[in-house]
């Protein structure tokens, strides 16, 4: 019969998944609704989910700068073009997953 100690016990802890965090899955939903969005070219869409919901998640997330930028994407003077709008919300999107990526190292160190 083996016994455990705690060493087995970390490693074993730090070996199991751990479920992600409310704002990760909250994240992960945020993107696919942008995503489908920007492949469907909704604009309006896209703007909503800017201003609210990017913005909302920022916040609650701690993530000022995005919360910031997702605003100034709808709120300051309107784009020159609808390819310039759509490349700031690809920005976005990339800032995002970046974000993502930072939320699932953290869950899983």
């Amino acid at each position: 019969m083996r016994v455990h100690n705690a060493t087995d016990c970390a490693m074993l802890h730090r070996n199991m998944n751990t479920p992600p965090a409310p704002l990760q899955l909250s994240l992960e939903d945020l993107l696919g609704d942008l995503q489908h969005a920007r492949r469907h070219q909704d604009m309006s869409r896209l703007a909503l989910l800017a201003y609210c919901e990017v913005r909302r998640w920022a916040r609650q997330a701690g993530e000022n700068a995005l919360a910031e930028r997702s605003a100034a994407l709808v709120t300051r003077s309107p784009q020159a073009t609808r390819d310039q709008f759509m490349a700031e919300v690809d920005e976005l999107i990339g800032q995002l997953q970046q974000a993502h990526g930072r939320l699932v190292a953290a869950t899983t160190a």
